[in-house]
């Protein structure tokens, strides 16, 4: 995009002077981030459309940046619309001055460059007047799908099933858990046919049984046509605590092309970002029941997927399943010990994953370590067998996203054993795996292979079981060999890659795709 000044840089201004007066309380009370002009500008250059006018729509405008790096995106073509206009709405009433001066300044730099312009700010709850709107065009006079475009960074917060918010979307028929997936459906009902939709939001949307609902509905509507990403988590919004990796997707309504751009960048600003074009099957397969949306951002990406389909088997083929550790906390305090008594049995958390195996008790642990075994609880104990365990939430940047652990049952000396929520874990009708399989699941688990096929279609911390339930794995022989050579202490990176190639590949080694050499930065 090719800003002009006085618009942008008017509006990116008011911005900053905004984002100094939220308070983190009132940021995540609204969902409040507001887009910095860079990104704005990223999210306004992958507009299409070429008409002679262009309806704009702007739900959750906060200080009007989008809409304005829009109009500023449209103004500086060669080939010019000859009339824009802008819907804004903005909830928070505060914001009143900002929007009437980005609204100003759209309509000077239309006017000198020839384009006619009109705006308008409506102060009310999208959701609620977007669904006025849609239930009114059940009449004959249906005049609600006019825009040509969409552009928002919607507010991002969970919403229960007795929000007045909840309410609203089942008016119309949009069954989700999270405030930033409504905006999302309810726009794109307020769309033209062809009409273009481009948002930043978390990549939470993309895996997970919360918003399958939403993938599938929304994908029945709209067509992706391309995703961004950025490498680092803080660059996109770089003065707010955004935990989650964001994505920029463009997609059209009900115009499906066969293909779609995948790019990715350090942050707005990078200058030499990644790009490359992939078949839409590679991003949304058919055959996924979950509809999964995979963004492989680099070529080896391809070849994760290719070496990875030689797994074909089912977490039920192998007799296995996997469920979140039974013991809540705060549910159980009353059972909780800082130490191990006569009633009590192992209490197994994150901090116990050492090297690969589970190692208990450890030594200063800050979390209690023994749980009650009382009549009352017994239902959240399982069989002190083998088991492998995985981590539900990795640290932001920690280098692999799936971190397994095997649960040897001759380390500890008990009957049974307690698993705590934060972890999930694979068994077998409640009980173990067995030591040799659960030594080559953990070894999968952990390899460079399976985490950068997770990276694809998870953005963010949390490890769901409905993930780990959706991937395939070796057969059992395959794993169990693996697994034989294994032995008291798990094997660091490299021999996991190796071991793995090797009974999947015949390789000689673990040469991982993402071990490529890099260059400048960029990998080769």
């Amino acid at each position: 995009m090719q800003p002009f000044p006085r618009a942008t840089a008017t509006v990116e201004n008011l911005r900053i002077a905004a984002g100094k007066d939220i308070t983190p309380k009132r940021k995540a009370e609204f969902g409040q981030f507001f887009s910095p002009m860079p990104v704005a500008g990223m999210m306004a250059s992958m507009v299409e459309s070429h008409a002679d006018t262009i309806c704009i729509l702007d739900a959750g405008a906060g200080v009007g940046s989008l809409f304005t790096a829009a109009v500023a995106e449209l103004c500086c073509r060669t080939k010019r619309p000859t009339q824009i206009s802008v819907t804004a709405y903005e909830i928070d009433t505060r914001f009143s001055d900002p929007l009437d001066q980005a609204v100003t300044a759209c309509a000077q730099e239309c006017r000198r460059c020839g384009v006619r312009f009109s705006g308008e700010v409506i102060h009310a709850d999208f959701l609620e007047a977007a669904a006025d709107l849609l239930e009114n065009s059940l009449f004959p006079a249906d005049t609600t799908d006019h825009f040509d475009l969409a552009i928002l960074n919607p507010p991002y917060f969970k919403i229960n099933a007795q929000s007045k918010a909840r309410r609203t979307l089942q008016r119309i028929g949009i069954e989700t858990t999270n405030i930033y997936t409504g905006f999302l459906s309810t726009t794109a009902k307020l769309l033209r046919p062809g009409g273009e939709l481009i948002a930043i939001t978390p990549r939470s949307f993309c895996n997970g049984t919360y918003f399958r609902p939403f993938r599938k509905s929304f994908l029945q509507m709209m067509n992706l046509r391309r995703l961004h990403t950025f490498v680092s988590r803080e660059k996109a919004f770089q003065h707010d605590d955004v935990l989650q990796e964001t994505v920029i997707f463009h997609a059209v309504k009900g115009s499906k092309l066969a293909r779609v751009t995948v790019t990715s960048s350090n942050g707005p600003d990078d200058l030499s970002p990644t790009s490359r074009i992939v078949d839409y099957d590679q991003v949304v397969r058919p055959d996924d029941p979950q509809a999964f949306i995979h963004i492989p951002t680099n070529p080896f990406a391809d070849e994760v997927v290719e070496r990875l389909s030689a797994c074909q088997t089912t977490l039920a083929d192998l007799g296995l399943a996997v469920s979140t550790g039974r013991v809540v906390d705060f549910r159980a305090r009353e059972y909780l010990r800082d130490q191990q008594g006569k009633d009590t049995v192992p209490l197994i958390w994150q901090a116990h994953f050492v090297d690969g195996y589970i190692t208990w008790p450890k030594q200063g642990a800050r979390k209690p370590q023994a749980f009650v075994d009382a009549d009352a609880v017994r239902s959240q104990l399982v069989p002190n067998d083998a088991y492998v365990l995985t981590r539900r939430f990795s640290a932001k940047e920690e280098r692999r996203r799936i971190v397994a652990a095997v649960h040897d049952p001759t380390r500890i000396e008990t009957k049974m054993i307690a698993f705590e929520n934060h972890l999930n874990y694979f068994h077998r009708n409640g009980s173990g795996i067995g030591l040799r399989l659960a030594r080559g699941l953990a070894v999968f688990l952990n390899s460079t292979l399976v985490d950068q096929y997770f990276r694809q279609f998870s953005g963010h911390t949390q490890v769901n079981a409905t993930d780990l339930r959706n991937m395939r794995y070796p057969t059992q022989k395959q794993l169990q060999r693996i697994g034989s050579k294994v032995g008291k202490d798990f094997p660091d990176q490299d021999v996991v890659d190796t071991l793995l190639a090797r009974e999947l590949f015949g390789a000689k080694n673990g040469t991982s795709p993402a071990r490529r050499p890099e260059r400048n930065g960029r990998r080769e």
